[in-house]
């Protein structure tokens, strides 16, 4: 949690923000120190920022935008770089998400966020990492854009609801409403994970199944009520709609095991501080498969084949 004076001085800033938003030239120990003040905190911008809008790419247009204003900006007005540059970055997410959200409407299939390599980030891992976590941002989604930032300005980050309020230029009573709200929901949508060696062994078995076509190792492994998705963006072929139950589910992996593992190399990674598997053709990865396990068995399936979404996977 930030201190009171931390506290006071994020909402000094946002008011500062509104007052002096005018560039004014600075000398090159000014721009020296700016860049500095900048590329400490850019981590924790970034991490905001990836997790208000879900992609990396919309993440570092974001950064990238408050870097330009910060470069251009009165600096001398400005007393906490922090409180500033989290104010704008947040600010700046949640117009960007506004306009991604209607990009997304019209997606072909189902939207899946952009994993990220956390092993080639591990930056990304110093705040919490449930709010990082692929289903988490998954469930995330569905909440409103205010929401969504209040709950990983205050779950993630441990900012108090007083300098939230102030970011999202809202009452602290408002605040409040907004996290609890995105926590009931996110609570009620998270499935009940296993431990991380016990996940490690189900994704392994998962994919043995899946490419042998076992399906009677499949059901044993399946929750009742798992769900798959797919994500091709109408780029590659993929499910255009979610697959609902073990038995389609099952019906579904087995019908491409013949083909859809055939010439490619499995690789174990980590995205989003969680395992995955990475499904390499001709040195590139052309799918990212996570999951959520529970001690009734896999819940959830994603499957990424967007080309777009796996090019910082195949850079890293």
């Amino acid at each position: 949690m930030r201190s009171h004076d931390e506290n006071l001085a994020l909402r000094q800033e946002h008011r500062a923000e509104r007052r002096h938003d005018i560039p004014q030239q600075a000398g090159a120990a000014d721009l020296d120190a700016a860049a500095r003040a900048f590329q400490t905190l850019r981590p924790r911008l970034f991490g905001i920022a990836y997790r208000v809008v879900g992609t990396v790419a919309e993440a570092e247009d974001v950064v990238q935008d408050v870097w330009i204003k910060w470069h251009g900006y009165d600096r001398s007005t400005v007393g906490n770089p922090e409180a500033f540059l989290v104010t704008m970055t947040t600010r700046t997410a949640i117009n960007v998400l506004h306009s991604a959200r209607a990009r997304r409407e019209t997606y072909i299939g189902p939207w899946l966020p952009e994993p990220i390599d956390t092993e080639a980030n591990p930056e990304l891992e110093a705040e919490h990492n449930e709010s990082l976590s692929f289903a988490v941002l998954v469930v995330m989604e569905s909440l409103s854009p205010a929401e969504r930032a209040a709950f990983v300005l205050r779950e993630a980050f441990g900012y108090e609801y007083a300098v939230i309020a102030a970011i999202l230029e809202t009452t602290e009573v408002a605040t409040r409403k907004l996290v609890s709200r995105a926590r009931e929901h996110v609570t009620s949508g998270r499935r009940r994970s296993v431990p991380m060696p016990q996940h490690h062994r189900m994704l392994r078995a998962f994919v043995a199944a899946a490419r042998s076509g076992d399906v009677a190792q499949l059901e044993r492994l399946l929750a009742e009520d798992v769900i798959s998705y797919s994500d091709g963006g109408d780029v590659v072929h993929a499910a255009r709609i979610a697959i609902v139950g073990r038995d389609r589910v099952v019906k579904f992996v087995a019908a491409f095991s013949r083909w859809f593992w055939a010439g490619i190399e499995v690789r174990e990674i980590e995205v989003n501080a969680e395992p995955a598997i990475a499904i390499v053709a001709g040195g590139e990865p052309v799918t990212v498969l996570t999951m959520v396990a529970s001690h009734d068995g896999i819940e959830r399936l994603y499957w990424l084949l967007n080309p777009e979404k796996l090019e910082r996977i195949q850079a890293a």
